[in-house]
C-alpha cells in the first residue's frame, strides 16, 4: 500500500502508492520537478514515520472491510474514496489530467497492474489468509521487481550481492510459509495470490518506466488519472461478479473509508512530496516498515496467530529487499601508478 519508488526496482507495499508518477519520478520520467512548498513542512523522517504507519495498517483495514463486503467491493471503495481525494487535491492546486489518446492508454495498463489488480488479489487473500501474512508478503515485491529487471530492462545487470539477496528474501518466504513442515496451517490459495499482488507491482513500474518516461504531465496529473482509470475498471467488473450489499455495517464501512482516503489517496500524496524532496533511494526505506507495522497490528488488534518462523522470516526477507537495492559503485577507483586522463572522472575528484 505500495509504495515508494525505488532508484530502479521499486518496493511494495500493498501499495496504495504504487503509481506512474512514482515510476517515472525514479526512473527519469515526467520531470514535474519538487512539490512547491507551501510553509514550513513536516520534516520528512516524521512524514516516513506516518507512511509507514498508514500503509502498515493497511492490510488490517483490508481485513475488516473484507469481513462484510466482498473483495472487489472493498476494492472499488478503495479507489473511489482515494480518486476522490486526489481530486481534491488536483483541484486545490488547479491541476488538469493529462492530455493524449496515448497517454491515457499506457495510464489504463499502469492503473491495472499497480492498482486495480494487485488491490483485488489482496482482498481475496484476506479472505483466508491472515493480514500480517499479506504484509509480508507484499514485501516480496523488490525481489520480483529485481527478477524482472534484470529480463526486461538491459541497463539492469546483476551482482553477487544482488543475487545473494534474491537468494535470501526467497529463502525468507520460505522461512515465512514454514516449508519444513509443509506450509502446515498456510492457506496455499491465499498465499499464492498475495504473492501475485506483489509480482504485479514491479510489472507495472516496469511498463510505466518503458512507456510514460518524458511524457511532460506533472506528477499529481498522472496519479489522479492512474487512480481514475482504475476505479473505473472495478465499477465494470464488481457489478458482474458481486450483488448489491443487502446491509452496511458500519466498521467494515468505515474500513474501507480510510482505507481509501488514507491509505490510498493520503498515502500517495505524502509519498510524492516525500520522493520530490529526498529522492526515490531514500523514500523506498518505507518498504522495511511497513510489514513491521502490519504484523504488530494483526496480532494486537486482530488477535491473529504469531508463530516465531513470520518475523524470522520476515527479517531476512526485508534483509534481502535491501541487497537486491544495492547499487554498485560505478565511479572509476584511482588505481596504483594509473593516471586519470578522463575529464570525467576528474571532476569526481
Amino acid at each position: 500500500m505500495s509504495t515508494t519508488p525505488p532508484h530502479r526496482t521499486p518496493p511494495s507495499a500493498d501499495r496504495p502508492a504504487p503509481t506512474a508518477l512514482a515510476s517515472a519520478s525514479a526512473t527519469g520520467g515526467p520531470a514535474a520537478g519538487p512539490a512547491p512548498r507551501r510553509g514550513r513542512r513536516v520534516d520528512w523522517r516524521v512524514r516516513l514515520a506516518v507512511l509507514s504507519v498508514v500503509w502498515g495498517f493497511s492490510f488490517l483495514l483490508i481485513k475488516v472491510g473484507t469481513s462484510a463486503y466482498a473483495p472487489f467491493q472493498v476494492t472499488l471503495g478503495r479507489l473511489l474514496f482515494g480518486t476522490a481525494v486526489l481530486a481534491a487535491a488536483m483541484a486545490f492546486r488547479r491541476t488538469g489530467l493529462p492530455r493524449g489518446a496515448r497517454t491515457w492508454a499506457h495510464l489504463a495498463v499502469a492503473a491495472f497492474f499497480l492498482n486495480a489488480l494487485p488491490f483485488s488479489l489482496f482482498a481475496f487473500a484476506e479472505l483466508t489468509i491472515p493480514s500480517t501474512l499479506a504484509g509480508i508478503c507484499n514485501a516480496t515485491s523488490p525481489l520480483w521487481g529485481m527478477v524482472l529487471s534484470l529480463v526486461a530492462l538491459s541497463e539492469d545487470r546483476p551482482t553477487r550481492r544482488r543475487v545473494a539477496g534474491l537468494g535470501l528474501g526467497f529463502l525468507g518466504v520460505l522461512t515465512v510459509l514454514g516449508a519444513w513442515q509443509g506450509f502446515s496451517g498456510i492457506d496455499a490459495g491465499g498465499t499464492v495470490m498475495a504473492l501475485l499482488a506483489s509480482l504485479s507491482y514491479p510489472i507495472g513500474w516496469i511498463y510505466v518506466r518503458r512507456t510514460l518516461a518524458g511524457s511532460g504531465a506533472s506528477h499529481l496529473s498522472l496519479t489522479g488519472a492512474q487512480l481514475l482509470l482504475a476505479t473505473v475498471q472495478l465499477a465494470v467488473v464488481t457489478p458482474l461478479f458481486t450483488s448489491w450489499p443487502s446491509s452496511f455495517p458500519v466498521l467494515p464501512l468505515v474500513a474501507v473509508v480510510v482505507l481509501g482516503a488514507l491509505g490510498t489517496g493520503f498515502a500517495m500524496l505524502l509519498q510524492y512530496g516525500i520522493v520530490s524532496e529526498v529522492g526515490p533511494t531514500t523514500g523506498q526505506m518505507v518498504t522495511y516498515f511497513t510489514p513491521v507495522i502490519a504484523t504488530a497490528a494483526g496480532v494486537t488488534l486482530l488477535d491473529e496467530p504469531l508463530a516465531w518462523n513470520t518475523p524470522v522470516g520476515a527479517l531476512i526477507v526485508l534483509a534481502g529487499a535491501a541487497l537486491t537495492q544495492t547499487r554498485p559503485d560505478t565511479a572509476s577507483r584511482r588505481l596504483p601508478g594509473r593516471r586519470r586522463h578522463d575529464g570525467e572522472a576528474a571532476a569526481r575528484r
